[in-house]
């Protein structure tokens, strides 16, 4: 069994498409329409047949508490892997991105938080040695 897809509720579909793939640098892989919304995804160009993200609707009633929530204790909705994550902190914030936790050592792991605009808080990080 493995992964090959996972959803972030996201408030905008064209907004959340364009911070992926412009601030984030994934690319895009489905940009089917359905109804008013689409089904949208972006994969890593690390791994272009890997796990698509499907940047998700957030319009389900039990989605905005839970955000409201998780968002508000600071807690990131998931967590994106890099190889330095100083050196993508530096890169995002240049590109106007907001952290809400800037780059923390937290023994074999570093971290950071960022806002993605859409509604949630991501994490990126890095083992020592990896």
């Amino acid at each position: 069994m493995k992964i090959t897809l996972l959803s972030i509720f996201v408030d905008n579909q064209d907004a959340a498409l364009a911070f992926y793939i412009e601030k984030l640098g994934f690319l895009p892989a489905a940009d089917v329409p359905m109804g008013e919304h689409r089904w949208l995804t972006v994969v890593s160009p690390e791994a272009p047949d890997g796990t698509q993200i499907v940047l998700e609707p957030s319009d389900h009633p039990a989605v905005k508490p839970f955000r409201d929530a998780i968002v508000a204790d600071g807690i990131p909705f998931t967590s994106f892997g890099v190889t330095d994550v100083q050196a993508e902190y530096d890169r995002l914030l240049a590109m106007g991105v907001t952290f809400t936790q800037a780059p923390l050592v937290q023994g074999p792991v570093t971290t950071a938080v960022l806002d993605d605009t859409v509604g949630n808080l991501i994490q990126i990080a890095a083992m020592a040695g990896a």
